[in-house]
């Protein structure tokens, strides 16, 4: 209407995923009787075959969600952990992470849907697999961003000695695709055939695990089968701070989303809501809050408990908010202790799911490759393609991530549920990589303090910041007003109207008194809802 898409929603369930052929799988799963936590597995595995650049069962991820039975949020970290052998010292420059079978974490998607659907799931992995199956199987149409993306990629892995393999699963050995023309990963069906049969097992430990270590090992990769072996995602008690009225909840380190919730317990000091939206002080305000919190979590990433609550606490937060109200500008990192070279946006690709069901269970998950189809890496026959998210920690030792083996990997992923009264009222997540923490805290500002709808705050103008006073800003604001904010010491530039820096966010609103499912989804990608 007007220019607009429409609200959509459901009182039965409602799947807001990246891609609309995904958020179908999902809601056909909630219409067969699965869960939240089966529709969510169905749609992030229809992911893997139709977004394929973007994750994938060998990427990572987290989940956080509202288990209606046990009336909590939990969350389930299947970040692994850095490779039993990874040859810590060898890199000099993060650059040399970015592609081949050394970028390679472990993977973990896989466990993290096969656990949410035993822990929480009422159908077998086999029926929530079956859409994933028939889509990789029978193929699927192209569409513009997806021709973008495998091209895109094409161009960059050309001169990789593992390119055929790649080229040969993406694009038939033609090297090049164009829009209408089906995708068929007949090899990936396979794949997943065999996992509905044997389980995950098949990955950590099997048949395909021992093909995966095999083929890495063979391009000079370092994961080995005991690290496979010794994946086991985790269900942990979330980190949650109070903005207005509602409790937002997220992963505890190593996860990076407590720069997210920081960001939040800052700006709660401040009545935004009074303020012109979009306008100067409304930016200011929210660009020097995300500055001060991603300096935080530079300085102190993977935080002991009592160094975290150091950092949430009130004392550290009204010194922060006094940063933000001296004026004095804010400069610093937005990335790594280390600054990374100039961006490369083949390194900004991720994807985030949202899924509500009518029996109050909520389900928010936000998943990657790490980059562009990750690692550029496919294990031959099988139709899987590596993640690169070592690239995503430090190369540099003393840094606050460090790449050492066995180690914890902290990533900037912040899938997030908020409560009120103590029942869910949203799931909100972001792609993005160092922007994820940046980019949710400016929607739900748009959502809560000037009372857009969902849809409408997710479509709102956004910013990426970066390192130094670095700021691109989607252009849909007054020039007037990035004139002012530049004088005010942001090193303001124009991103256009819109732009994939800012994120691809899904999320999902709760009306508690009707018990009606607000879908929305973002136009910067192929978002879209679908319900039960």
């Amino acid at each position: 209407m007007d220019g607009k898409r429409p609200t959509i929603a459901s009182v039965h369930g409602v799947v807001a995923a990246a891609h609309p052929l995904a958020a179908g799988a999902g809601a056909r799963i909630l219409s067969q009787g699965g869960n939240a936590f089966d529709a969510a597995a169905a749609t992030a595995a229809a992911l893997n075959v139709v977004e394929p650049y973007m994750s994938g069962l060998a990427g990572l991820g987290m989940a956080t969600c509202y288990i209606a039975r046990e009336q909590r949020v939990r969350c389930l970290d299947y970040i692994t952990k850095i490779p039993s052998k990874f040859p810590a010292g060898r890199f000099s420059k993060r650059e040399d992470m970015a592609r081949g079978a050394l970028a390679s974490g472990t993977p973990g998607n896989l466990a993290g849907w096969c656990e949410l659907v035993r822990a929480q799931g009422k159908l077998s992995l086999a029926e929530v697999l079956a859409p994933a199956i028939r889509l990789a199987r029978d193929g699927f149409p192209l569409v513009e961003f997806n021709t973008s993306g495998i091209n895109q990629s094409a161009n960059g892995l050309k001169d990789f000695p593992f390119f055929d393999d790649w080229n040969q699963n993406y694009t038939g050995g033609a090297g090049v695709v164009t829009a209408g023309s089906v995708l068929r990963q007949g090899v990936l069906a396979t794949t997943y055939e065999a996992i509905a049969s044997e389980g995950p097992g098949y990955l950590y430990g099997g048949e395909l695990g021992r093909k995966m270590v095999a083929h890495l090992a063979s391009l000079g990769g370092c994961i080995t089968l005991a690290d496979l072996e010794a994946v086991a995602p985790e269900w942990q008690d979330p980190l949650a701070v109070q903005y207005r009225d509602v409790l937002m909840h997220t992963l505890a380190p190593p996860c990076e989303g407590f720069q997210y919730l920081l960001t939040l317990r800052i700006l709660d000091g401040f009545e935004l809501g009074k303020l012109e939206r979009n306008g100067v002080e409304h930016l200011d305000i929210m660009y020097r809050a995300i500055r001060l919190a991603a300096g935080e979590r530079i300085a102190h990433n993977k935080p002991s408990p009592e160094t975290l609550a150091r950092i949430m606490g009130d004392d550290n937060v009204a010194r922060l908010r006094a940063r933000v109200r001296d004026g004095v500008p804010v400069e610093g990192p937005t990335e790594q202790w280390i600054a990374p070279k100039p961006i490369d946006l083949n390194k900004e690709h991720t994807t985030s799911l949202s899924v509500a069901d009518r029996d109050g269970n909520v389900v928010c998950i936000t998943q990657s490759l790490g980059a562009l189809f990750g690692s550029g890496v496919v294990i031959p026959g099988t139709g899987v393609c590596m993640n690169n998210f070592l690239y995503w920690g430090e190369v540099d030792v003393r840094g606050t991530n460090p790449l050492l083996p066995g180690g914890d990997l902290a990533l900037p992923t912040a899938p997030s549920i908020a409560l009120r009264g103590g029942k869910p009222v949203l799931a909100l997540g972001t792609p993005g990589s160092y922007g994820i923490c940046q980019t949710q805290p400016q929607a739900l500002v748009q959502y809560m303090d000037f009372g857009l709808g969902l849809q409408d705050a997710i479509e709102a103008p956004r910013a990426r910041l970066w390192d130094g006073t670095k700021v691109d800003q989607e252009n849909r604001i007054s020039e007037a007003v990035m004139a002012q904010l530049a004088a005010r010491g942001h090193g303001i530039g124009s991103a256009g109207p819109w732009t994939m820096q800012v994120g691809g966010m899904q999320g999902i609103a709760i009306d508690q008194a009707t018990g009606a499912m607000t879908g929305a989804a973002d136009p910067r990608r192929d978002g879209y809802v679908a319900t039960a």
